[in-house]
């Protein structure tokens, strides 16, 4: 009663030791009580039984609680502990570092705890090094179509200059322009982001993987769209054989397909079929 008098007498409210129960178990926390007893001119006995009933078996042993009753009674504002001198760490020296990086750009898919162990030295330290010292970090691989070489990437830029010349020819162009392709449909497992990440440095480009991984189950895809979406699309049925009849039926489809969605351009005939 007497604590609960005290406290009452300092501004806090009946239930706060109650509450106090609920706080974070730290000893930060139980520093920064005490610091506020100090403030507040509560006697140091006072204050450790108080620390008592809140933190219960988590309180700090009465002679770190009085030593810091002492120390905030001294002028001491902050509550985190000194730092520590000691010897210099041999886990970042410049050989160290060297090494890192020199297995990092051997196999750019190796662990932390690989290096670690390799090099005798803390995850933690081998970490520090990753990150602070060679300013890494770990990305997975961009997922694109295919993997194109040069011939196929100047092929595709001198086709997308046609284009554009064409359309500044006839800014209508693309709005009467009906094209699709076709592809093969693959079941595959996929490999998953952390199985394809690895390390890079900062002035390097991310990685580039192809999206598929090919297997024996598939199925024939076509699609044909135009300049606002799909228009149409269909698979391959099971056991049918790719010839022109099955074209044909293709293109009814289609036809039927651009009647519904578009018959303006059916009417007017202003369609135009781009081959893939």
């Amino acid at each position: 009663m007497k604590m609960l008098a005290k406290a009452d007498e300092i501004g806090f409210p009946i239930g706060v030791l109650d509450r106090l129960r609920f706080l974070p178990i730290k000893k930060m926390d139980q520093r920064t009580c005490n610091k506020i007893c100090v403030k507040n001119e509560i006697e140091c006995a006072d204050a450790f039984r108080m620390l008592t009933v809140a933190y219960g078996d988590a309180t700090l042993d009465r002679s770190n609680v009085y030593r810091w009753y002492k120390m905030f009674s001294e002028g001491r504002e902050d509550v985190n502990d000194e730092e520590r001198a000691g010897p210099p760490s041999t886990s970042t020296t410049h050989e160290k570092i060297n090494e890192v990086e020199k297995m990092i750009l051997a196999n750019r898919r190796i662990t932390v705890r690989e290096v670690a162990e390799d090099l005798n030295i803390s995850i933690g330290s081998c970490h520090s090094i990753f990150i602070n010292d060679l300013g890494m970090r770990r990305v997975a691989a961009k997922f694109v179509p295919k993997l194109l070489n040069c011939d196929q990437k100047q092929h595709r830029m001198n086709i997308a200059n046609e284009m554009l010349d064409s359309v500044c020819n006839d800014p209508k162009l693309l709005q009467r322009v009906i094209t699709g392709d076709e592809a093969w449909v693959y079941g595959y497992d996929v490999e998953t982001k952390a199985q394809s990440s690895q390390w890079k440095l900062p002035h390097e480009q991310r990685p580039k993987k192809a999206r598929q991984v090919r297997s024996n189950v598939k199925v024939l895809l076509t699609v044909v769209f135009d300049c606002r979406g799909v228009v149409h699309h269909e698979f391959l049925p099971q056991g049918r054989t790719v010839n022109k009849e099955y074209y044909l039926q293709v293109m009814r489809n289609l036809r039927e397909a651009i009647r519904q969605k578009t018959p303006r351009f059916v009417e007017e005939q202003k369609l135009a079929f781009a081959p893939r």
